[in-house]
C-alpha cells in the first residue's frame, strides 16, 4: 500500500468537520508534547483541548480504550496543573526527578488495574453499540480485533505515563514512547491517517524529552 491508501484514502468518507476537528486535536496536542520537554505548565491547558476532542473523536470510530484514556487525561491534566502550579516557582516551569519504589508500586497498581478495567469495557461493548439494550446482544471479547486489543494495552502504558508526568518523573517518557510507537500501526488500521502522524511526531519528541529531563537535572 502506498502513502495515498494508507494516510488519504481512508478521509474520502470523513466528512470536512471530523477531518477539522482530528487537525485542531492533533496541533494541541504536538503543542502539549512541546510544553512537556519545556517543562512548561501550559502542557496542561493545550493538552486539555486536545483529549477533550479526542474523546468525541475516538469514540465515533470505536477505540473505546483510547477514548477512555483521553478521559482520563482531560481530568487527569486538571489535576497535573494544579500539582505543577504548586510545584513551580514562576507558575510556568518545575523540576523533575527519578521515579523511587513507591511511585514504581502505584505505577503498577494503576496498569494492572486499567488493564481490568478498559478489558471489561470492551467485553461490555456489544451492549454499549446496541444502544445500551441487551436485545439480541452477546457479551464477550469475541469480536475484538488485533487494534482493539492493542488499545487495551496503550490505554493501560498511557495512564501509568500520564501519572508520572503529574508527578514530574522523568520515567513518564519511557511509557509516552512505548505507547505511541504501538499507536502509530493501530492509527493507521482505524484509518485515522493524520493522528498515527501525529503519533510519530510524538515518538521522537518523547524521546527528545527523556534526554532533557534527564540532562536539565543532572545540571540542577
Amino acid at each position: 500500500m502506498n502513502f495515498h491508501d494508507l494516510f488519504l484514502k481512508p478521509y474520502g468518507s470523513y466528512s470536512t468537520f471530523e477531518i477539522f476537528l482530528e487537525a485542531v486535536a492533533t496541533f494541541f496536542g504536538i503543542a502539549s508534547v512541546y510544553f512537556s520537554i519545556k517543562k512548561n505548565i501550559w502542557v496542561y491547558p493545550t493538552g486539555i483541548i486536545s483529549t477533550a476532542l479526542y474523546v468525541y473523536i475516538l469514540f465515533n470510530f470505536g477505540l473505546l480504550g483510547d477514548m477512555m484514556i483521553n478521559f482520563y487525561y482531560t481530568v487527569m491534566s486538571v489535576y497535573g496543573w494544579i500539582l505543577w502550579a504548586k510545584s513551580s516557582e514562576d507558575h510556568i516551569h518545575v523540576e523533575v526527578s527519578w521515579a523511587k519504589s513507591k511511585d514504581w508500586l502505584v505505577a503498577g497498581v494503576l496498569l494492572v488495574l486499567s488493564l481490568f478495567l478498559v478489558t471489561g469495557v470492551y467485553y461490555y461493548k456489544p451492549f454499549i453499540d446496541n444502544s445500551f439494550s441487551m436485545e439480541n446482544v452477546n457479551l464477550g471479547l469475541y469480536h475484538l480485533d488485533w487494534a482493539n486489543w492493542l488499545d487495551i494495552l496503550t490505554t493501560a502504558i498511557f495512564l501509568v505515563g500520564m501519572w508520572l508526568m503529574a508527578k514530574r518523573k522523568i520515567e513518564n517518557w519511557i511509557f509516552w514512547i512505548i505507547g505511541d510507537i504501538i499507536c502509530i500501526p493501530m492509527m493507521i488500521y482505524k484509518g485515522l491517517g493524520i493522528t498515527s502522524l501525529q503519533y510519530l511526531v510524538f515518538t521522537i519528541m518523547a524521546f527528545i524529552g527523556f534526554f532533557e529531563w534527564k540532562k536539565n537535572l543532572k545540571n540542577s
